[in-house]
């Protein structure tokens, strides 16, 4: 893409209604734009990233037998009142809306209920089991305060992905499956190294649930990691009894964490309520035991800058920067623009995803504060000084000094870098 051609541009000043650095930063790269509190449109480069995100996500769904749906945001009240979730005492972040004829209706804010219910049409025998359904899909929470950029929305795209098991040892062989896909997805989106499988309360569905806590110094949670198990315990359940019950011992440092992702024991709460059941193979009538399990994209975009940003704006890790290389052309010489349109043409031709700056009425100071605010892993520079050395200057975002390559060696370490 030609960065001319971009209907958006960057902006030099934070805006002055976030606090948070991921919008701060999403909003002056033209990533994202604020529609009003806790609710943002993805524009093109932001989408980009989005996408990305999500099909690595998708990616790791369908390796683990994950049938992709979309259900409806619409939802209707009976089926939330089976289950004691309609009571505006009980769930106090609905949005509820009416139709012309005064029918109420909610706005989903999870799914259980609905998936719960067509599962019914399918689910009859213990051969019908397990099932692993997901879908992303917008969800709807009226918080009362949004106040972390993107990572706490008022709407926002949910993973959620709902398995349906014949009993809790089957279950239970998913969920740690799962465990394990879940840090596979952080580790191709480039914040493994600091996410922990973090052991937090299971509410009314079991003793514990697991949330992944990616460690940020201004993260809304608490937790507390033991280094030597890797993982660690939310500051909500952090007390002897449960440090005993883990076996962990004393051995924890605290730390501020950002929650990216969830999986939870449903158990047959749900099933129970609506009715979801199957005959065994002695012809026994049982409800089918059942597990959540969320991470939201966006949420994961936020927290990556979070982690990852410094001083000079965003840096995105390869598997899911919105392009591969950015390429500047610097000055007016004609000769400059030329030989840099031949690399960009080189680029899109080896099928290299390249921003390509060829923007005139901006000075090279400029376009490298654009550059790094972006993000993007690669800075190539093409200049009548890279020219006389023969070839383009090469950055990776996160190093101080480039150096000059070839566009033969600039297309080997691209197709290398990005199409393995």
């Amino acid at each position: 893409m030609k960065q001319s051609k971009l209907f958006t541009k960057t902006r030099k000043e934070n805006p002055s209604d976030e606090v948070s650095k991921n919008a701060e930063l999403l909003i002056r790269g033209g990533f994202i734009h604020k529609e009003m509190a806790g609710v943002y449109s993805y524009l093109p480069l932001g989408l980009l990233v989005f996408k990305k995100i999500e099909n690595i996500i998708r990616e790791e769904m369908d390796k683990i037998g994950g049938q992709e749906i979309i259900m409806t945001a619409l939802q209707n009240p009976e089926l939330w009142k089976k289950t004691d979730r309609w009571s505006d005492e009980e769930v106090d972040i609905w949005f509820k809306t009416k139709l012309k004829n005064d029918t109420e209706l909610g706005l989903g804010f999870t799914h259980e209920e609905p998936l719960t219910s067509i599962m019914k049409n399918f689910i009859n025998s213990y051969r019908d089991l397990p099932k692993y359904v997901y879908q992303f899909q917008n969800k709807f929470r009226n918080e009362i305060r949004a106040k972390s950029g993107v990572m706490r929305t008022r709407e926002f795209v949910m993973k959620d992905l709902y398995s349906f098991s014949k009993d809790e040892k089957e279950h239970l062989e998913f969920y740690e499956k799962i465990k394990k896909t879940y840090k596979k997805i952080f580790e191709r989106i480039g914040i493994g190294h600091l996410t922990y499988l973090t052991f937090a309360s299971g509410g009314t569905f079991s003793k514990f649930s697991h949330e992944f806590q990616t460690v940020i110094s201004t993260g809304e949670d608490t937790i507390y990691i033991n280094e030597e198990n890797n993982i660690a315990i939310n500051k909500e359940v952090f007390t002897d009894e449960v440090k005993k019950d883990l076996g962990l011992g004393d051995n924890f440092k605290e730390t501020k964490a950002v929650e990216v992702g969830n999986i939870f024991t449903l158990g047959t709460r749900f099933s129970d309520a609506l009715d979801l059941t199957y005959q065994t193979e002695t012809g026994d009538k049982k409800p089918v035991f059942m597990g959540s399990y969320g991470i939201g994209p966006a949420r994961l975009m936020g927290a990556v800058i979070e982690a990852l940003a410094d001083d000079k704006g965003i840096v995105w890790p390869e598997s899911i920067a919105p392009f591969s290389v950015h390429l500047l052309a610097l000055g007016e010489d004609k000769i400059v623009l030329q030989e840099a349109n031949k690399i960009y043409e080189s680029l899109l031709k080896a099928g290299v995803e390249v921003l390509f700056d060829d923007r005139i009425d901006l000075s090279a100071g400029e376009k490298f504060s654009d550059a790094d605010l972006l993000g993007i892993p690669f800075r190539a520079v093409v200049s009548t000084r890279s020219l006389k050395e023969n070839g383009i200057e090469l950055k990776k975002r996160t190093e101080e000094k480039g150096k000059i390559v070839s566009l033969d060696e600039l297309l080997k370490l691209c197709l290398k870098k990005f199409t393995n």
